[in-house]
């Protein structure tokens, strides 16, 4: 009696038992579209923010969902297998990408000194505009600073001192940005009410002292 997916021998197969990264499978698929699948669901995973459930992963690669699931143990296990910095698991009913635990002191090392970077000059006045306008669409944003803030806000996004807040009420539901708690902690503030008055900043012989205290809250 033969197992489901062929004969048991895999050279009556013609080496089609043969994984995409080193494991085996229960089919007679050829060993190469299995390994263009491995690679398809890599970069796919790569992309994700969250746990991709194989039926997901499935429908995106076109395969059926128990060979997707076996090309992804394949992968798993390859990535342990040459001791790769990166690590395939299955969790929250999906699967993701993570970096292995192995390399957190480097990866940790690394996040905490690009968050403490110095901020630049357009990082600042980005920051200005959303402490003081808050909450502020993108094109609030760009009104005043004359210059599109996509790539300042979203860096500021990810230091974590601006934060999506809600939508505007008007026409197209912009995302309104504002300011986040390890904002106010790193300037010393106890609530936006402590921020400085605007007036004298706006003063040039201020300016520069302003830009100063930001620098320093900042380092």
């Amino acid at each position: 009696m033969s197992e489901p997916g062929g004969e048991r021998g895999p050279e009556d197969r013609g080496g089609a038992r043969s994984g995409p990264a080193g494991g085996g499978e229960g089919n007679s698929r050829p060993a190469g579209a299995s390994r263009e699948v491995a690679r398809a669901l890599e970069a796919i995973l790569f992309l994700a923010d969250e746990p991709l459930s194989a039926a997901v992963l499935a429908q995106a690669v076109e395969w059926p969902r128990r060979d997707v699931e076996e090309v992804l143990g394949g992968l798993a296990a390859a990535y342990e297998g040459r001791r790769s910095g990166l690590a395939l698991r299955e969790v929250a009913g999906g699967w993701r990408l993570f970096t292995h635990p192995d390399v957190a002191p480097y990866v940790e090392q690394f996040v905490l000194a690009s968050r403490h970077a110095r901020l630049t000059k357009a990082s600042l006045e980005t920051l200005a505009v959303v402490a003081y306008k808050q909450p502020v669409t993108r094109h609030q944003i760009a009104s005043i600073r004359g210059v599109s803030p996509d790539g300042v806000l979203r860096a500021l996004v990810e230091r974590g001192l601006v934060q999506e807040v809600g939508r505007d009420e008007g026409p197209g539901r912009a995302m309104l940005y504002g300011t986040t708690p390890e904002f106010l902690e790193r300037l010393g503030l106890r609530s936006l009410a402590d921020l400085p008055a605007i007036a004298p900043l706006l003063a040039p012989a201020g300016s520069e002292d302003a830009e100063g205290t930001a620098d320093a809250a900042t380092d």
